[in-house]
């Protein structure tokens, strides 16, 4: 299938590992120039490497809404303008409600809220003016069913659904999509730390996953490839979920 995102410019946070790499990657197979972006230089670098497409090393952290407001046009200077944006700008650390200092809420808004908008503030008139653009949001199934212990990512990925919904409304007759994806259980280094280990991650994914284990990042990659193809113009506003029938929520 033609996915008609060969040749387009993508923006891809977090390309370093784990789903923004499985993203990335499958971006890359389907023709698209990557610009790839992350706080860790020499991993971009082993991405960049490993992929058959043409590719940009890009730097930044989230935490740094200056930086992220000026990454579009680093990437822009490298590949052309962007015209898919992939805000996977990462996770927070673990604990309840009440656990964490003002100093953390803040981190983790800057992160999972103002750095997308900083970034999509910087693509969007390109985009509009195109009438062309593809913006996705790897988000959690938090945003569905919180999850106990992940106070912070609870909290502001909703937040950054909001912003995710409210501005499809505004960009749709643009030819500008805006959607989201709430991950489930995947095979990455974060999952793996929050249950201690690999092992005991693929356990809890026996217990509560219907397909009966952990989704890989190349099936959240293509997931996100089509989402961002010419076929997908039709869908915005969107939250999907991907997590092998984890939610129970209708």
């Amino acid at each position: 299938m033609d996915l008609g995102i060969a040749g387009r410019t993508a923006l891809v946070m977090g390309a370093s590992r784990g789903i923004g790499r499985g993203i990335a990657e499958a971006l890359g197979r389907e023709g698209a120039r990557v610009a790839l972006s992350a706080r860790a230089a020499d991993a971009l670098e082993q991405v960049a490497a490993g992929m058959d497409a043409e590719t940009a090393v890009l730097p930044a952290d989230t935490g740094d809404l200056e930086g992220m407001a000026a990454l579009p046009a680093r990437a822009a200077d490298a590949l052309g303008p962007v015209e898919i944006l992939v805000t996977n700008t990462g996770g927070p650390p673990p604990g309840g409600a009440l656990d964490h200092p003002r100093e953390a809420w803040e981190e983790a808004y800057r992160s999972l809220v103002l750095a997308p908008q900083a970034l999509m503030e910087a693509v969007l008139p390109g985009m509009r003016k195109r009438k062309w653009g593809r913006i996705v949001n790897v988000a959690s199934s938090s945003v569905r069913e919180p999850i106990p212990g992940l106070a912070l990512s609870n909290a502001h990925r909703m937040a950054t659904i909001g912003l995710f919904k409210t501005l499809a409304d505004e960009v749709a007759a643009d030819g500008v999509t805006v959607n989201s994806v709430a991950t489930g259980l995947f095979a990455t280094e974060r999952l793996a730390s929050l249950h201690g280990s690999m092992e005991d991650a693929e356990r809890a994914a026996l217990e509560q996953v219907p397909a009966g284990r952990l989704g890989t990042p190349e099936e959240y990659g293509d997931l996100v490839a089509f989402i961002c193809s010419d076929r997908a113009g039709y869908l915005t506003g969107t939250v999907i979920p991907l997590d092998g029938g984890r939610l129970r929520s209708v």
